[in-house]
């Protein structure tokens, strides 16, 4: 099976990378969240005091151009401000997660016509607990000044605040307030349980940044890469008009491909082709969206000496990243234009790079593709039922053109809730048909990958999270299921049971990268409400070859419409248990609504192997 066949989706969407696996803190850190003019809509960001003591404007007044808009903060009061002064807080994504002994980055421009003397503090959400201080004393700030920072916790809270207060008479401008954590992955800015769960599914590929979030619902707030790149204080953000939120683009084009270089997986770009929600452009003056498509595929491989590669090395990164495939748009196929703009996008990329593969948003699992391509895009959203009858559509599929390409696949609706143990076993069993059809299937990926909790603009996801915690949903542990399968061996098997049964099974042998030994693993998805006897014969393979024990792994609940959350976070979640008397003929029991996998360890070649027969009784 493809080492690339199944990996994960990064889209942002529900806060899933401003606020989520993008570390920054700090919400609205430049002030620009209400367009780029003044007067302007500021928020999270308050006032601490009231407006007979401080007042808060914006002002074009920024030093950095693609960011004009500044912060004006005159304090009216002098030496009759309350006890602490008068400022500004942020309150950053539902609150920040801070933690004792740790230590943030600061960073702010400041600017005034006077010295400034400012307190800067992390504080709980009222104000009465200080969590870590430090202060910006300046004689001569008359000119645009970075400062920068270290603020060290001497207390914990999860929904803590920063706080910017000066009792000192006067105007001061702020722009461009950072505030990261100083231990993020690596040093590159990815919050860590975040970027640990994902690595957990050791993902074979990983496609950004969307989605919808590509198109935009118009294009002039569709994602553009360009705008993404460089010094994070000049980057100008964007609305993300699809899914309603502001984001800084600190998690920009460059840290995507970070990430995926740090996760070890395959890069997939979904790039804009001149399509958004409403708006096409016409294939006539389509070649600048081509050269800014080209001039991303040159910014990831380019020489450092290139036009847009030296911009990449001068970020950090002089050796190119590993770009082998993009997808040219999301979602388009029936949109007018698409076609023709197409052939544009794929004879310049063929031309300029040869060995990349191009993915259409057209399926060609059913009627062959009227236009050339690598692969082509299959998006899957329906009920629990339907998803798992799915497990065969690809058995109809020519084995002969295009490979497919599975991005987005989940169950919604009722059947899955905020992420149920239904959906992850229907889930499950399509996913096993991918398996056995994966000669055609080059890569699958649930999909959204993250939510936050306070912005659930699409359900389910498979990582729920907030400032401080995150928890599974069982379809995200359903994929650890699979995770071993990228590179693995699939084996011919059978499934000999009658109809009333709702079965799906496949077998594989893989080599554990950790212990370097090979296991046959067989999974086995019993989508029914009974509980199901099955006998697993293997054929082709010596018995002595096998070892007398092995393990079973179980996904199941009481109740299959049963989900975790943040009170139960394990309440559905993988159970090992050692597998007594392993061996090439094995009865083992299926739990009703259950996702099982037994594992064996074989001493064989993994070629010896030829078939495994699973039958199957009730109980």
């Amino acid at each position: 099976m493809p080492k690339t066949l199944f990996g994960v989706f990064f889209e942002e969407i529900n806060h899933a990378g401003s606020g989520g696996l993008w570390a920054e803190l700090v919400s609205n850190r430049g002030f620009e969240s209400g367009g780029h003019h003044s007067p302007s809509f500021i928020d999270p960001w308050s006032i601490i005091g009231n407006d007979s003591l401080i007042k808060v404007s914006t002002e074009a007044s920024s030093c950095f151009k693609t960011n004009p808009v500044a912060l004006r903060m005159e304090v009216v009061c002098g030496n009759d401000c309350p006890i602490g002064g008068v400022g500004i807080y942020n309150p950053g994504f539902w609150g920040m997660n801070i933690e004792k002994g740790k230590t943030y980055n600061l960073v702010l421009y400041i600017r005034s016509l006077g010295p400034v003397n400012v307190s800067v503090s992390l504080t709980d959400s009222i104000g009465m607990q200080t969590l870590a201080t430090t202060n910006i004393i300046e004689t001569n700030v008359s000119n645009w000044t970075k400062i920068v920072a270290k603020l060290e916790a001497k207390g914990s809270n999860s929904n803590a605040k920063l706080q910017l207060k000066t009792n000192k008479k006067g105007v001061i401008w702020l722009d461009q307030v950072s505030l990261m954590p100083s231990d993020t992955y690596k040093g590159h800015g990815f919050r860590n349980d975040l970027f640990k769960m994902v690595a957990d599914l050791k993902p074979g590929f990983i496609r950004f940044p969307g989605g919808c979030f590509v198109e935009g619902e118009y294009l002039r707030n569709a994602f553009r890469w360009k705008e993404t790149i460089g010094a994070w204080e000049e980057r100008p953000g964007h609305f993300g008009d699809v899914w309603f939120y502001w984001t800084d683009d600190g998690l920009g084009h460059y840290e995507f491909f970070q990430l995926a270089e740090d996760l070890g997986a395959a890069p997939i770009w979904v790039f804009n082709n001149g399509i958004s929600h409403q708006e096409s452009v016409d294939p006539s003056v389509i070649m600048p969206f081509v050269q800014e498509a080209l001039d991303g595929i040159e910014f990831a491989r380019g020489g450092p000496n290139s036009t847009w590669g030296s911009i990449r090395a001068a970020m950090g990164h002089p050796e190119p990243f590993d770009l082998k495939y993009v997808a040219i748009g999301n979602e388009d196929c029936g949109k007018k234009y698409y076609r023709e703009s197409y052939l544009k996008f794929y004879a310049a990329i063929r031309k300029a790079y040869p060995d990349i593969k191009m993915i259409s948003n057209c399926d060609g699992s059913r009627v062959k593709l009227d236009h050339p391509a690598d692969m082509y895009d299959f998006h899957i959203y329906s009920d629990a039922r339907t998803v798992f009858s799915m497990a065969n559509t690809f058995d109809r599929t020519s084995r002969v053109g295009p490979k497919a390409f599975v991005s987005e696949y989940a169950v919604t609706g009722d059947d899955a809730g905020l992420g149920s143990l239904l959906a992850s076993l229907a889930e499950a069993g399509f996913l096993i048909g991918l398996e056995k059809n994966s000669d055609i299937i080059e890569m699958a990926s649930y999909a959204p990958l993250f939510v936050n909790t306070n912005d659930k603009r699409w359900k389910p996801d498979a990582i729920v999270f907030d400032s401080s915690q995150s928890y599974g949903t069982p379809s995200y542990w359903m994929q650890h299921f699979f995770k071993d399968s990228n590179g693995a061996t699939l084996l011919n098997s059978t499934l000999q049971a009658n109809s009333s049964y709702s079965l799906e099974a496949s077998a594989i042998v893989f080599q554990d990268p950790v212990d370097k030994k090979n296991y046959l693993r067989v999974k086995v998805v019993n989508f029914g409400s009974s509980t199901v006897n099955l006998k697993i014969l293997i054929d082709g393979l010596d018995p002595n070859l096998l070892d007398a024990s092995g393990s079973i792994t179980v996904l199941s609940s009481a109740n299959v419409k049963d989900e975790n959350s943040f009170a139960n976070p394990e309440k559905i979640t993988p159970v090992t248990s050692m597998l007594e008397k392993a061996g090439r003929n094995m009865d083992v029991v299926l739990l009703p609504h259950s996702l099982t996998c037994f594992d064996v360890v074989t001493k064989s070649d993994i070629a010896e192997i030829t078939t495994t027969t699973t039958d199957v009784s009730t109980m």
